[in-house]
């Protein structure tokens, strides 16, 4: 059986601008590949309310799993909910659960649950919130889209809390074998290695050390046994080409 699939839904335009560098993807990438998801889409949208309804429609029919990060705030460019909640033709309002974790949470630290905070008790109906451990505001799940919020530590912190409750595959594995010598040498037999393991998935990365062309090679697929036959193949390979 195949590992279910996933996409990824970047939102915001301080990403697109270069004034902040997304962590959340690489952090994202490796905790489905540990549990068995497969990521095989990542796209990077602005603050638009179409691109965000369009994108999720997109991405949602398409993948088992959605997950999105940024604009669940309390600002006003923080539309996130609201588009994904049109994306599903799903009314959305403040919530009870959810305001009464924010009305906690302030109480808590002796500061107003005022207008623009409650925003962040706005969820779509029919949809299931996700703990947020760091700062309350949940972030909530509706069909297979997983909405969470862009600062790292916790888009971090709610994909942990989420990944459990997820039906995952065989977690990916992989192997690495390094080669000094240039991707047009070993092009070649590397794609015959290739053919005779098709369960495996074979990545060459050039580099360059103290003057010398050298790649790379990374082995992936959910099978331990093949994926060490594999790389003692490749090995034989790299030493036969290097002597």
């Amino acid at each position: 059986m195949n590992n279910p699939t996933a996409a990824m839904l970047v939102i915001g335009d301080e990403i697109l601008s270069g004034r902040t560098r997304d962590a959340n993807m690489h952090y994202l990438a490796g905790e489905l590949t540990k549990h068995g998801i497969d990521l095989k889409e990542v796209r990077v949208i602005s603050d638009d309310a179409t691109a965000i309804i369009a994108s999720t429609r997109a991405l949602a029919s398409h993948y088992d799993h959605v997950f999105t990060s940024g604009g669940i705030g309390p600002t006003h460019d923080d539309i996130t909910a609201d588009c994904i909640a049109a994306a599903f033709d799903t009314p959305i309002s403040i919530r009870d659960d959810a305001r009464a974790l924010l009305q906690a949470h302030y109480d808590r630290a002796n500061v107003e649950l005022n207008d623009a905070r409650l925003r962040m008790a706005r969820i779509p109906d029919g949809a299931s919130l996700i703990d947020n451990p760091i700062s309350t505001a949940p972030g909530f799940t509706l069909c297979n889209v997983h909405v969470m919020a862009g600062v790292p530590a916790i888009f971090q912190a709610m994909v942990a809390s989420l990944l459990p409750q997820l039906t995952g595959g065989a977690p990916l594995l992989s192997q690495t074998v390094r080669a000094m010598i240039g991707e047009g040498v070993i092009a070649e037999p590397l794609g015959q290695l290739a053919a005779a393991f098709p369960n495996l998935s074979f990545g060459s990365y050039p580099f360059q050390q103290d003057g010398v062309f050298g790649t790379n090679i990374v082995i992936r697929g959910v099978d331990a046994s093949h994926l060490d036959a594999a790389a003692k193949d490749l090995s034989t390979l790299v030493k036969d080409l290097t002597t």
